[in-house]
């Protein structure tokens, strides 16, 4: 018997006086401030002005929410449509089930409406968030462990997780896949913002690679999971996502590198009528008027110093008269 494992809470509901709090819910909502604070951290960083990650995140995030959910629901359909399930539990959200796929491919269609409305590059501002959506997924993996889904296989590992009977599940110790899982997105995050500021990558790259580090992590915690899945040839439907995911997101990698190297030099560019550069074109204008004055100033100095010689000359010459 093992005497050493990981608790599971005994519900995943909070409870502040009369409001409940889910505890998944309260995991995704803690994640996507992370994101936006580090992501808006980065972005001044580069050059970006602040407030602009946060403007272009309330059309990032709910496109990402829906795009999730869309995503869970289409590949996991027997949970809702099938006899005996009701099909309004799939717009029940807090009690889980997001597709990451999902939620990148749709919350980027979101950020790309947002980005364009600013005027902004969408590939800088996939670098600047990247390390704050991988840091969320890492957070809201802890939003599995409240609702006690997606473990791995039975174990009598030393942090082995301990859930307990309920509906669709059964009692006993199995692989904390959402620890791995955690462990890894925080890995992830580390390095990509290490290669960064290392290799001074740019144009989408650190995006790029935040996504095929994924993919790989994703790939071998799927493999241990026992949830109910769709499988394609044997293997589940995930790891075939994650792998084709992984080639596309290294081909963009190498790609971009070699097309567009380095990093973009403005990442924000001043737009017409704005403050800084109203009082910008007002100082040039300021500069040309002086340097004007300037030229007329002396211009008419010489031409003063012109009518000064000639009198003089002609007083000469009518003394010698």
């Amino acid at each position: 018997m093992n005497l050493a494992y990981i608790p599971s809470p005994s519900t995943g509901v909070l409870h502040l006086g009369p409001l409940p709090l889910r505890g998944y819910a309260f995991c995704i909502i803690i994640g996507v401030f992370v994101a936006v604070w580090y992501g808006g951290k980065r972005w001044v960083a580069r050059g970006g002005k602040p407030g602009t990650v946060a403007d272009i995140a309330v059309w990032a995030v709910p496109f990402g929410l829906v795009g999730g959910r869309l995503y869970h629901v289409v590949t996991d359909y027997q949970l809702y449509f099938s006899d005996g399930e009701d099909w309004v539990d799939a717009f029940k959200i807090w009690e889980g089930g997001l597709g990451i796929w999902g939620a990148i491919a749709l919350g980027a269609v979101g950020a790309w409406i947002g980005c364009r409305r600013r005027g902004i590059p969408l590939p800088a501002y996939a670098d600047a968030i990247a390390p704050g959506i991988v840091l969320a997924q890492a957070i809201g993996r802890w939003g599995n462990w409240f609702n006690q889904e997606l473990y791995g296989k039975p174990t009598d590992l030393p942090w082995a997780l301990k859930i307990s009977a309920g509906a669709n599940r059964e009692a006993g110790l199995y692989h904390p896949t959402f620890l791995y899982e955690f462990l890894w997105c925080v890995g992830v995050a580390l390095l990509i913002v290490w290669a960064d500021r290392r290799f001074k990558l740019g144009h989408g790259r650190v995006f790029a690679l935040y996504v095929a580090l994924y993919c790989v992590g994703r790939s071998w915690i799927e493999y241990m999971r026992v949830d109910e899945a769709h499988h394609i040839l044997g293997v589940r439907l995930n790891v075939w996502t994650a792998a084709v995911v992984f080639v596309l997101a290294v081909v963009y990698f190498v790609l971009s590198a070699r097309i567009r190297p380095g990093r973009e030099e403005i990442v924000e560019p001043e737009a017409a009528g704005t403050p800084k550069a109203t009082d910008e074109a007002a100082a040039t204008e300021d500069a040309k008027a002086a340097v004007g004055d300037a030229d007329d100033a002396k211009d008419a100095s010489g031409k003063t110093d012109g009518a000064v010689v000639a009198d003089s000359t002609g007083a000469e010459a009518a003394e010698k008269t």
